[in-house]
């Protein structure tokens, strides 16, 4: 029996996967179940493209649904500092301010968990290979990122651990 892998997660990650899920449980699962029983109303199912809508829709829901419960299932919550870790140093929920050795370019990250990363807001995922070459880390240091675009070098300016 193969193992599933686990998620790792804030709390509050956790609790808006819970919500999303009720949500598509309860609110969704009617409107959808809905929609279908309005295209089955139209009549010849093998040439009712509402009814082939609202079936792939169907479809999509529970893809969804199975996928959040697989998530919280499996979630593992995180705490904001790994107190395993010297003092300083970067870990989940620490807030990382570096510069690119290249151009200079200083950027700010939340180190977050894999199902908590989003690169356009900033928070970025421990198991990437940025937030694996900044993990551990302090301010002062210089790190090397192995990237698909090939090495890059950043210098870790501060890190702020809440």
């Amino acid at each position: 029996m193969a193992t599933e892998s686990r998620f790792k997660m804030s709390q509050e990650r956790l609790d808006a996967l819970k919500k999303e899920l009720l949500f598509l449980e309860t609110d969704k699962a009617k409107e959808v179940a809905e929609q279908i029983k309005e295209a089955r109303s139209f009549g010849d199912l093998s040439e009712n493209s509402e009814y082939d809508e609202a079936k792939t829709e169907q479809g999509k829901l529970y893809s969804r649904i199975a996928e959040l419960k697989s998530l919280i299932e499996n979630a593992e919550i995180v705490e904001k500092v790994d107190t395993g870790m010297r003092k300083g140093a970067v870990t989940l929920g620490s807030r990382v301010k570096v510069r690119d050795v290249e151009d200079g370019c200083e950027e700010e990250y939340i180190m977050v968990g894999s199902q908590e990363a989003n690169p356009m807001e900033g928070k970025v995922s421990d198991d990437s290979p940025f937030g694996h070459g900044l993990y551990g880390h302090v301010a002062g240091e210089k790190i090397t990122v192995d990237a698909p675009v090939g090495e890059l070098h950043f210098e870790i300016l501060s890190v702020e651990n809440d």
